[in-house]
């Protein structure tokens, strides 16, 4: 059977002391194992990037750039195989997969600007004959811990600014795909990449532990759960580490009584339903203010569910494939069973799909939820499944209430015609990416992207201008080359410009 190694100082090595399986979600099947690295396996990967950090943070920013350049190439040539790769593993729909890689190629192609983003800032005669300036200078190895939902987009998100950046870099992807980041990596490389700067060491808590508690590792970044954030940003910032750690969320979308009825549930069928419902942006709660809102927003979800193609991944006239395990599935089952047990009204019941010639893979119809309240577990946890939750409010400063209430604080959204409305929305959540009518308001490339509450862990965002500072850290000269022949005397006040 095959097995997935580690990429370590431009080689591709395996670990033969543990392994796990790797399921393909669409079949249920075993498709290949993964090695588990060990502590002699993460030192290595350390070693080999803190050995490969000197020349490449002496290597001009340009010349970083054309590595970003050619991997862009490179990433778009090769974009059937790596969506394949997501989609063997994964079980996300090709067309899906595709929109994953595309926004990662994004990040990639604002990394391609790392000679203006490092540029600093210079003052000249700060004082008589005294220039001073800033400069952003590398941290040195750097670690990443990705999660299972994106394996593509989301180590993109890290390791291409912090690389341009003068960076090298440990990353840590999930075990469950590891196929797809594992190619990428290697592209790397041919890109021109310089052995060592960006290694792969796949595994599991044992890896991460090394990386964090390791103090050649200067930062982590991590996405994942909210409890696996809150922990690794403790155990990063205790080793006097830098840490941005991305957890989970509970994302609403309002929907006002003015709303575009019809465009709000278009909307919101690919938003809560697309890739299975395992985005970490994905709308699990519409908030509908009013009855009237509420009915007619049911009414509509009902019957557009009707035509949900749920099936497998290579078939890009389904909407939406399996979840990634047996273990996620029957989780996700059961959120649904204590939201009808405490007294939701299950409108579209998805716990027993029947995919044709896929008995054994690991699907979760489309599921919509009325009638739920904000005691109910399910409406408290991030389900992480294509399940949709209503709840019923008799205003939107009620909506606004409950959205504000919640531990998470990741994304939201209103459909709404009333821009006065809109206005004082935006301007008084308290989440940290949210959307007018959009209802999957993640920033683009050039922006960061980051929640709020106990959606971040950290000062800084993921990607984008924030990626510059996390990856950087700047250093201040003050520099004076006095004339010939004049000498002053020892000053024992404070300098200042006078």
């Amino acid at each position: 059977m095959n097995l997935v190694g580690h990429l370590i100082n431009g080689e591709i090595v395996t670990d033969s002391q543990r392994a796990q399986d790797v399921y393909n979600p669409s079949t249920g099947e075993v498709s290949k194992q993964v090695s588990l690295a060990s502590k002699q396996t993460v030192e290595a990967a350390i070693a080999a990037a803190q050995a490969a950090f000197p020349a490449w943070r002496n290597t001009p920013a340009i010349k970083r750039a054309r590595v970003m350049f050619k991997f862009k190439d490179l990433l778009e040539q090769n974009a059937d195989k790596i969506c394949a790769l997501i989609g063997e593993e994964h079980g996300k729909i090709s067309h899906d997969a595709a929109g994953e890689l595309q926004r990662g190629i994004e990040n990639v192609e604002y990394a391609c600007c790392a000679p203006e983003l490092l540029k600093g800032e210079h003052s000249k005669n700060v004082a008589p004959n005294i220039d001073s300036w800033s400069e952003f200078q590398p941290l040195g190895v750097v670690a990443g811990i990705t999660p299972f939902n994106f394996p593509a987009m989301v180590p993109l998100w890290m390791y291409p600014m912090a690389i341009v950046c003068g960076n090298c870099f440990i990353l840590k992807p999930s075990e469950r795909d590891p196929s797809s980041t594992l190619f990428i990596a290697e592209l790397l490389k041919e890109a021109g990449l310089p052995d060592g700067v960006m290694n792969v060491v796949n595994g599991d808590k044992e890896a991460v532990d090394i990386l964090l508690n390791d103090e050649r590792i200067k930062a982590v970044s991590f996405v994942g759960s909210t409890p696996i954030a809150e922990s690794i940003y403790t155990t990063a910032n205790a080793n006097g580490k830098r840490c941005q750690a991305l957890g989970g969320a509970k994302n609403h979308a309002i929907v006002m009584p003015d709303a575009d009825m019809d465009n709000a549930v278009a909307q919101l069928l690919g938003a809560a339903f697309g890739s299975s419902g395992e985005r970490c942006m994905a709308l699990s709660v519409a908030v509908a203010v009013g009855d009237s809102a509420a009915d007619a927003l049911v009414s509509k979800m009902k019957e557009a569910m009707k035509t949900l193609k749920i099936g497998p991944c290579h078939d890009d006239n389904n909407d939406f494939g399996p979840v990634i395990t047996e273990q996620h599935q029957h989780k996700v089952f059961g959120y649904i069973d204590s939201a009808e047990e405490q007294g939701a009204e299950i409108v579209v019941d998805g716990r027993n799909p029947n995919i044709n010639g896929y008995e054994n893979g690991f699907y979760v119809g489309g599921t919509l939820i009325d009638r739920v309240t904000p005691d109910m577990d399910s409406y408290k946890a991030e389900i992480f499944g294509p399940v949709l939750q209503v709840v019923r409010v008799d205003s939107m400063q009620a909506a606004m209430d409950l959205i504000d209430d919640h531990e998470y604080g990741n994304g939201t959204c209103i459909f709404t015609r009333d821009g006065e409305a809109a206005r004082y929305f935006s301007d008084h959540i308290q989440v940290g990416m949210v959307g007018i009518n959009i209802p999957l308001p993640v920033p683009v490339a050039y922006h960061s992207f980051g929640g709020w509450k106990r959606s971040l862990f950290g000062d800084l965002h993921a990607y984008g201008p924030d990626a510059v500072r996390f990856y950087t850290k700047r250093k201040t000269i003050t520099q004076r080359w006095p004339s010939a022949g004049v000498r002053e005397g020892a000053q024992f006040s404070m300098p200042t410009m006078s």
